[in-house]
């Protein structure tokens, strides 16, 4: 926190590549004001967490016009040299092998903390960020011929798309990087929950995931990313769907940095003072360019329907 601070009382721009929601949300509250009144532009989570789930979501939202109301973002690991990368079905080893051990203890940490989701708390309520914590839920999603669980998750998309699409009153996040162990991870989390109120418990989990085996290896080469948003109506009935697919997270993350970088210094660079998402600070044109860039590419509906 100290750095993003730093950087928005200097005025200057700020990128991170955090995957933990609550830290973004806390960056907004925080440091939104000042960094709008000194001219900096702060992004959170710009990298795998969370460009390509807030792009993918603008995508399908403007897609689907004023009628969208609703947008579900599920991300998920596939594999390269397995047949097609839109039908693999990602596995427990998957989230194993093409992860490294900080990234499993950073997962298993913010398990065990607060989350968000953004919806309306009650009937007939405006919508707004809610608490909830994370894997609470878990949402479907059907693309490629392929059925995805994913958990949910506090991803900054709960934070940047409402801001950009206004009409929005409702924005789910879902990991899926588990498969078919999805719906029983997310029992036992469920189960354990009141547990991970106690910060003993928390510190423990944290401390434990850190010494699983193979926490210093590193990951298969052979990774590959796959998002997918879905923008529904009033009612529920999807409206547009838009994958993207890119290098492995840790590839993307690194371009993904760099290339705000870079455009961030351009001299002709236009950014949104303030603490944003990417669509907001960037604009839905030039994020699309820099994620191409950054070899992230919205996939041919053609081919998914193969």
């Amino acid at each position: 926190m100290a750095t993003a601070t730093a950087a928005a009382r200097a005025g200057a721009h700020y990128f991170d590549s955090t995957g933990e929601g609550p830290f973004a949300r806390r960056v907004l509250l925080e440091l939104d004001s000042v960094a709008a009144d000194r001219g900096a532009t702060l992004v959170p989570a710009f990298g795998y967490d969370y460009v390509p789930g807030n792009l993918a979501g603008a995508l399908a939202l403007e897609q689907a016009g004023e009628r969208a109301c609703h947008v579900e973002i599920g991300y998920f690991i596939t594999r390269s040299g397995h047949g097609s990368e839109l039908r693999y079905r990602s596995t427990l080893r998957d989230s194993w092998n093409l992860t490294t051990g900080g990234t499993r203890q950073t997962l298993v940490a913010a398990a065990a903390e607060d989350g968000f989701a953004y919806r309306s708390p009650r009937p007939g309520a405006p919508s707004r960020l809610v608490d909830e914590r994370a894997a609470k839920r878990v949402l479907t999603f059907r693309y490629a011929g392929v059925r995805r669980p994913a958990m949910t998750v506090p991803g900054t998309e709960h934070l940047g798309l409402p801001e950009a699409f206004p009409r929005l009153e409702s924005v789910e996040v879902g990991m899926g990087w588990l498969g078919r162990w999805t719906r029983p991870v997310q029992i036992a989390a469920t189960l354990q929950a009141p547990l991970l109120r106690s910060a003993k418990v928390r510190a423990a989990l944290t401390r434990w995931s850190g010494r699983l085996p193979g926490a210093h290896r590193e990951p298969d080469t052979d990774g590959r990313s796959l998002v997918i948003a879905v923008a529904r109506d009033a009612h529920g009935r999807p409206l547009a769907t838009t994958a993207l697919t890119g290098p492995d997270p840790y590839e993307m993350t690194g371009s993904l940095l760099a290339w705000g970088a870079v455009r961030a210094a351009a001299p002709d660079a236009v950014l949104k003072p303030g603490v944003h998402g990417p669509v907001a600070a960037f604009g839905l044109d030039t994020l699309r360019l820099g994620a191409a860039e950054a070899g992230v590419h919205e996939v041919d509906g053609a081919k998914a329907r193969r």
